[in-house]
């Protein structure tokens, strides 16, 4: 059976009959060998045909096809054009081998030719794409290196679909930049305490925080020029009246040894260089809260921004962190803990980076473990959603936050929370809710301009009134345009309506026939005439007690 092989280079298919290999014998090694040598290997596979690309756009539709294991129309036309014919009812006497086995099954299944893909195979594949420039006679030397560059940029830009605002990467780099400032900034106002004890060492009890400290160190400078008139400047500063006084008292009495004016100089300029650095970490933090809300919603939703976003980098990656089950990102950041405990045979880590949630502090002793299996549980379902849902929601979070907190009144009070099943077809309708309110909020703007257009050559009292409904909207739950407050009648009016529509549709599916419906209206009537009867009934029951003390006077 003589073998066939289907090469898909950049720049077309190209078909090689393999034949003479009782010279080299069906060995992989043989082949490996022989595939160096061109005059060798060129005795073994000879071009059949070729068929080049049309366009680059061509290329890259027939090679996301093969990479997908479809035969195209191209590809089925030049294998009918290229191999040998074969006469109905009878068995080819070829076979085909090609580089993909899924691409193989789908041509056998159309054309009913053999195709094979093993080692064997792939070793002469290997030998045609070495050779491939020397097969193609008309094919210069950069023109193969250019086809194959362009193809392979324009199929990883296909294939990867890129969104500049769901870039994971950044999120990676600002939480490692804050930890690292957290550390920095510690270190930097210790050391700005260190060096301003030696003039005012008083100012460190007063003043416990390390931003405000750097704050007032800036202000104050030298504690012998500090007065009373400087006590506003520090109330501002501080927030409270009662401690700049206290500054000012612990200055007049200070212990602390005089400093010169270029060492005051390098105090100062180094607690601005401390408030510079605090002030960059609160805007980088916002920076991260608004990407973690773009990249990760639910998950920024469940278990907060911070902690979301260092499961994120530990991972590696917003697709890493969805592809790990629950067990794993329970412990993830607690990888020497677990290995020391499998090493030593000890008790493994209940949590890792997880701990730093407050739902597992808010948990009790006993109960911190089962909290963190559950909470894993919660944000590996959240991950999966923000990495493979198109539109960002935050529905799911609040949901699945909605079911840790019932845990944890499940653990401590004993309430039942709800089921998963119930909980995620709420947050499926919210979500869907959101869409749709978006796709009807343009219209119903559109729809109140043109009626406060219209409505506005009346009179100043419905004026008035138009801007009080503008005030006061109605919150209508479809989306629908807001209506305008109406009058009572007309209100009157809509209920009987709706009162006859339901009747009606009553009646229908009931099968009721139209007596019964007269004697319906009857019964209505007979009501109405009842309460206004029911109005009368006083009056009468007056009449009647007045007859009963006659009779009662009459007979004394």
């Amino acid at each position: 059976m003589t073998l066939y092989l289907l090469y898909e280079s950049a720049s077309g298919y190209a078909l090689f009959q393999a034949h003479g290999l009782d010279e080299i014998g069906q060995n992989t090694e043989a082949v490996r060998s022989s595939v160096t040598d061109i005059n060798r290997f060129g005795k073994v596979a000879k071009l059949v045909g070729f068929n080049p690309f049309d366009s680059a756009l061509d290329a890259l539709n027939q090679c996301n096809a093969v990479s997908e294991g479809q035969m195209t129309d191209e590809l089925r036309s030049f294998l009918d054009l290229s191999l040998p014919k074969v006469k109905e009812g009878k068995k080819p006497k070829f076979s085909v081998g090609v580089a993909e086995p899924k691409l193989g099954s789908h041509i056998y299944e159309v054309t009913k030719i053999p195709c094979q893909s093993n080692e064997f195979v792939l070793e002469l594949l290997r030998g045609v794409r070495l050779h491939f420039n020397t097969f193609i006679a008309n094919l210069k030397p950069g023109d193969l290196e250019k086809a194959q560059l362009g193809l392979g940029h324009s199929y990883s830009r296909a294939k990867v679909k890129f969104n500049v605002n769901r870039v994971d990467n950044m999120v990676i780099q600002a939480i490692f930049l804050l930890d690292t400032l957290d550390k920095d900034i510690n270190s930097f106002s210790m050391r700005v305490r260190e060096w301003y004890s030696w003039h005012f060492p008083e100012l460190v009890k007063i003043v416990s925080d390390n931003y405000l400290y750097a704050k007032v160190a800036k202000f104050v400078e030298n504690k012998s020029e500090l007065s009373e008139d400087k006590i506003p400047g520090l109330t501002d500063i501080i927030g409270d009246e009662d401690k700049a006084k206290e500054i000012v008292e612990a200055a007049k009495a200070s212990m602390g040894q005089d400093l010169s004016i270029i060492d005051l100089i390098n105090v100062k300029q180094f607690a601005q260089r401390v408030m510079d650095l605090a002030e960059y970490r609160k805007k980088l933090y916002d920076y991260l809260v608004i990407k973690m809300n773009d990249i990760a919603p639910n998950l920024a939703a469940l278990i907060g921004e911070v902690v979301g976003a260092r499961l994120i980098s530990h991972a590696g990656s917003l697709t890493n962190l969805a592809k790990c089950p629950s067990s794993t990102l329970q412990i993830l950041g607690a990888e020497k803990a677990l290995f020391r405990a499998l090493k030593t045979r000890g008790n493994t880590p209940k949590y890792g980076l997880i701990f730093h949630s407050s739902f597992i502090g808010r948990a009790s002793a006993r109960n911190k473990g089962r909290m963190a299996r559950y909470l894993a549980n919660k944000c590996s379902i959240a991950s999966r959603i923000d990495c493979f849902l198109e539109k960002s929601t935050t529905a799911f979070g609040d949901k699945l936050r909605e079911q840790v907190e019932e845990r944890l009144d499940f653990y401590d009070k004993g309430v039942a929370p709800r089921k998963n099943i119930d909980v995620m077809k709420v947050a499926m309708e919210k979500a869907e809710n959101k869409d749709t309110e978006m796709d009807v909020d343009e219209p119903t703007v559109a729809t109140s301009v043109k009626k406060s257009k219209k409505k506005k050559p009346k009179t100043e009292a419905a004026e008035d009134g138009e801007a009080m409904a503008e005030d006061k909207p109605t919150a209508v739950p479809n989306g629908d345009a807001s209506e305008e407050p109406k009058s009572e009648k007309k209100k009157k009016k809509e209920k009987r309506k709706l009162e006859e529509e339901t009747d009606q549709a009553a009646e229908k599916a009931n099968g009721v026939n139209g007596f019964n419906a007269d004697e319906g209206t009857a019964k209505k009537k007979k009501k109405k005439k009842s309460k206004d009867d029911g109005e009368d009934l006083p009056v009468a029951s007056e009449g009647k007690k007045k007859k009963k003390k006659k009779s009662k006077s009459e007979d004394e």
